[in-house]
């Protein structure tokens, strides 16, 4: 027996370590893609830049989610008669999503992306005290991270003359928009397969913002100068990403699996800084790290506060 355990062991540990490997892949396509959509706005206004990420993102997933249906015959009878609630859930999150996208977006052009990648990481202090507003708990370590993070985001948004910049108010709104995201998500996610909830999400955002661009008529010349950018955030931020994220996180503890994409956050400085050349004061760096600290402490919360967390690592046959 004590072989055996050591076996499944050996196994469990190259398990969490390759997806902890793919969820840094996701979080470093995801950091880069400020960088992309930084690009793209150059070129094209935000909606038409989002409108066509989702679509592309939307495309990306349909041909994987229609195999997924076709051959998987579990995935049938798990959800079989769920078609409505495939529909609405993708429907809603794509609302969502279009308004956190395309706020996010706005704020991009007005701001670095080393400083939107952080304010934009406020959402997982967010989402617990949108949680606490559902009538769930919410802990004294979450208040310790919020009150953190605003430290952290007046340092980074607010200047010496107590103003702040157009472009982080956007992100700052955009945050708020990506918490009511995450919160429907996890309303609709256990009764729908994550893949096909995205799919839809993705199509109908991407189809909201294109109905939208009828009255502000891009130029095709635009598009195709940004094309790389739509690329990058269509295909690898939106397909590909979510893709990793769902293999990712299968076997992961969900506060582990978000550390791990919040390192978003830091991969946005850092591609900010290389590619785009827009590098941070001592003071924003200062929010920064304070802005990591908070999301960090609201994170690893649950394995302080979990003790069967800390009994399956101890005994992996209960895993």
């Amino acid at each position: 027996m004590k072989g055996i355990a050591i076996i499944i062991n050996k196994q469990i540990n190259q398990h969490t370590f390759r997806n902890s490997i793919l969820l840094l892949i996701t979080a470093t396509i995801w950091g880069t893609s400020f960088v992309a959509q930084r690009i793209g706005m150059e070129y094209v206004n935000p909606i038409t830049f989002n409108g066509t990420r989702m679509i592309l993102g939307g495309i990306g997933l349909l041909p994987v989610t229609l195999i997924r249906w076709r051959k998987g015959s579990a995935l049938r009878r798990e959800y079989a008669g769920r078609f409505r609630k495939h529909m609405t859930g993708g429907f809603v999150c794509g609302v969502i999503l279009f308004s956190a996208s395309t706020i996010q977006s706005y704020g991009i052009r007005h701001t670095t992306v080393g400083k939107a990648g952080f304010i934009t990481a406020f959402y997982i202090i967010l989402v617990p005290l949108f949680s606490m507003a559902l009538g769930k708990k919410t802990s004294r370590l979450i208040w310790a991270a919020v009150a953190i993070a605003i430290a952290g985001l007046y340092l980074i948004s607010i200047d010496r003359d107590f103003t702040i910049c157009k472009g982080d108010l956007f992100v700052l709104v955009c945050s708020f928009a990506f918490a009511a995201h995450i919160i429907a998500v996890d309303h609709y996610a256990p009764e729908a397969d994550g893949m096909t909830l995205s799919c839809i999400q993705f199509l109908t955002a991407g189809i909201i913002s294109l109905f939208l661009c009828i009255w502000i008529r891009p130029d095709p010349a635009a598009l195709v100068r940004a094309w790389r950018s739509l690329l990058y955030a269509g295909v690898l931020s939106a397909g590909v990403g979510y893709t990793l994220q769902v293999i990712g996180q299968k076997g992961l503890h969900p506060a582990v699996a978000s550390l791990l994409m919040s390192m978003e956050s830091c991969i946005s400085v850092i591609a900010g800084w290389l590619i785009l050349h827009q590098a941070l004061t001592s003071r924003e760096l200062a929010g920064c790290a304070l802005m990591f600290a908070a999301i960090v402490l609201a994170d690893l919360l649950p394995l302080f506060i979990r003790k069967q967390i800390i009994t399956k690592f101890q005994n992996p046959l209960d895993i």
